[in-house]
């Protein structure tokens, strides 16, 4: 049995947590969300915790128990508090800037690379080299962070490039000239 999903999740003050099935619907001060588990486990709510359990001792059961109980638990964090994901851009020139709801990046192109977030998604920068990427949604909190570093992925060379916060970049030597 998983031992991720044996744990209950808390419900904190100010979230309700709505079970229809295999539906889950969780409000909370930050938004509102909602996914379809997978089928395989039960969601029940005790009190003031869900509890997410396996269905039978089938394999396909056992392997969805833990993903069913992050999801969930993500769900919960997301709408009491959120997510954030922060990119550093390292580069001469590279920079980038909030314009209405998009984001604006120069990474070296001959033109600035636009992204407009999804609903329940915001983009803030500080000082046009540090981006956060903030909303309830884990995974397309993450999604987005990723597209983001998409535009310019930090190349070994130099360190150039953009990266999240703490990401360590394996640089290679340069040409050694020949003597």
């Amino acid at each position: 049995m998983s031992r991720i999903g044996k744990a209950p999740i808390p419900i904190p003050d100010k979230v309700t947590v709505s079970l229809d099935g295999l539906a889950v619907t969780v409000k909370g001060p930050k938004g509102e969300l909602s996914r379809v588990l997978p089928e395989g486990v039960s969601v029940s709510q005790e009190g003031g915790t869900v509890v997410v359990s396996p269905t039978s001792s089938h394999r396909r059961s056992r392997e969805r128990h833990g993903l069913s109980r992050t999801l969930v638990a993500n769900m919960v964090e997301g709408v009491s508090q959120g997510f954030t994901r922060k990119l550093e851009i390292v580069g001469v020139g590279y920079r980038a800037q909030v314009q209405g709801r998009k984001l604006v990046v120069s990474a070296g192109y001959s033109h600035p690379v636009e992204m407009v977030p999804p609903e329940g998604v915001t983009f803030s920068v500080e000082n046009n080299t540090s981006v956060f990427v903030t909303g309830p949604d884990k995974e397309l909190v993450g999604n987005e962070a990723a597209k983001i570093r998409g535009i310019r992925p930090p190349e070994p060379y130099k360190g150039k490039g953009i990266k999240y916060e703490g990401e360590r970049i394996l640089r290679k030597a340069g040409k050694t000239g020949k003597k």
